[in-house]
């Protein structure tokens, strides 16, 4: 593969890989933190409730304060999506002409702004689109992450500096939990979105401020240099012709035009190409559909969690409690997936095995302990269980970055997160409150929701038996250098005689 000559712009002063990681692992989490503040019952809280002799407690929180019934607090939960629906397709797009920590640094500036909008909201509506607004900026740093980490990760630990990566998920979510606990009860629910907007303001200039590094397959190829080519060369040929028919000004309209409806058809056209090449991809496709199920579980989980446990097992510490288990677990369970996959060669047909077992019996753990009627028992079972479940973090993100071509890992990871997000941890969280609306039965809910993680692991299981070639020894240079070519080349031969 031909490499940059320019070493200094591919690794400016400030760049280490262990750097980098750090910067992208506490951007991380702090976007977990949010999800974990805004469930905890600190922040998320509760209605305004009377007993049937008539004595009522008032509400408190988000829920108390704006007197949402369950159905309208797990859209709250979900509202993020909207954002990232819409925005990670562009800037997964965008990296390939842009500066992505410029992209970075806009969509971590429209979080920061939006968290501390949810701090300042006034009802439902006002913090909806808030919460909508939050998810550009996951969508702006979540598909470019992973690529750079697996860039520049040492060979023999690639999975496990990924694992470091998703480890800040589940750690994020249960600090958030003990966060949102804490704040809410000593301050004001308000007060711990305004606190994750003053962390993440840094990290948004950071993005302004810092010199890129080049991530492969993301080369300048199908930049504003080729289209500007185009734009040159299409000028002069106008001009030329122009100036046999006495119509300079109409010819010069004309060609700028042709130049801007150029680039937006080639960008749309190469984005079409892109998503029809992972839709094509049986190995990611998959993936992605297990992790799909999975996340259905695990989003209503986070969401829900806190609140089941409170009413099955009366925990009045369910935040600090869930936040605990979530913390230890996904830590370990996190990194010993990443390690347990190197360690044991890291392919394709490996990961979907530890993908399908892992799954299979965190599920059986996880359902056992709602099972159980006695706290410690649940607290042993379940703590067991989200050990396996979240040893899949790093596999199933390795497998979606090497089942595609380099230059798809930004896209491929874009449309992963959009994807578990849209079929999975969204309309989990809406739908188990619809379920727990209907059924009033918190073990009941728990027992149905876990359920489907059985699914999960059937999905992966098929996953094995795929035939796969792993791509990251794949050049693209020679593709896309080829496609620089074409745009390149003017619509009329150049004559020079």
């Amino acid at each position: 593969m031909a490499k940059n000559p320019d070493s200094a712009a591919a690794h400016p002063s400030w760049f280490t890989p262990k750097r980098l990681l750090l910067v992208f692992c506490v951007i991380n989490l702090l976007n977990y933190v949010d999800r974990g503040a805004i469930a905890s019952n600190g922040v998320n809280g509760s209605r305004e409730s009377c007993s049937e002799s008539g004595v009522c407690t008032s509400g408190s929180g988000i829920q108390g304060d704006f007197n949402l019934n369950n159905f309208q607090d797990g859209i709250l939960s979900s509202a993020f999506m909207v954002g990232l629906l819409l925005a990670s397709p562009i800037f997964a797009s965008m990296a390939k002409s842009h500066n992505p920590f410029r992209l970075i640094g806009v969509g971590l500036s429209v979080w920061t702004f939006a968290t501390a909008g949810c701090g300042s909201s006034f009802n439902f509506w006002s913090i909806t689109i808030c919460r909508m607004l939050v998810g550009v900026g996951e969508a702006s740093f979540i598909s470019l992450a992973a690529p750079f980490i697996d860039d520049n990760a040492p060979v023999a630990q690639k999975t496990a500096w990924l694992a470091m990566f998703y480890m800040c998920i589940p750690t994020g979510v249960a600090l958030g939990y003990v966060y949102g606990g804490i704040v809410g009860y000593y301050a004001n629910w308000r007060y711990a979105f305004w606190g994750e907007a003053f962390l993440m303001l840094p990290f948004a200039i950071l993005g302004f401020v810092m010199k890129p590094v080049e991530l492969k397959g993301m080369g300048p190829s199908i930049s504003e240099e080729s289209i500007n080519a185009t734009s040159l060369t299409e000028d002069s040929k106008g001009y030329e012709q122009s100036g046999k028919s006495g119509t300079v000004n109409l010819a010069s309209c004309k060609v700028c035009k042709a130049t801007g409806a150029l680039r937006i058809c080639s960008q749309i056209s190469r984005f079409s190409k892109d998503v029809k090449a992972l839709l094509l991809e049986k190995v990611y496709v998959v993936n992605v559909l297990g992790y799909v199920t999975y996340n259905f579980v695990l989003g209503a989980y986070s969401y829900w969690g806190p609140k089941a446990g409170y009413y099955i097992y009366n925990m009045n510490n369910a935040d600090m409690l869930f936040g605990g288990i979530t913390i230890v677990c996904g830590i370990l369970g996190t990194l010993s997936g990443g390690y347990i996959l190197d360690s044991i060669n890291a392919t394709i047909p490996n990961a979907f095995k530890l993908l399908s077992g892992a799954t299979f019996f965190g599920a059986v753990f996880c359902f056992s302990a709602f099972c159980f009627k006695s706290l410690y028992a649940f607290i042993a079972f379940f703590s067991v269980g989200e050990l396996l479940i979240f040893a899949t973090q790093a596999p199933v993100n390795y497998v979606c970055l090497r089942s595609v071509r380099p230059s798809l890992r930004p896209l491929s990871m874009a449309i992963s997160t959009v994807s578990i997000h849209i079929f999975g941890d969204v309309p989990s969280s809406p739908l188990v409150g619809v379920l727990q609306d209907y059924v009033n039965n918190w073990r009941v809910t728990s027992l149905v929701l876990t359920s489907v993680l059985f699914l999960a692991a059937g999905i992966w299981f098929l996953g094995v038996f795929l035939k796969f070639s792993d791509t990251l020894a794949i050049d693209d240079d020679e593709d896309e250098s080829a496609e620089t070519e074409v745009l390149a080349e003017p619509l009329l031969d150049e004559n020079h005689a």
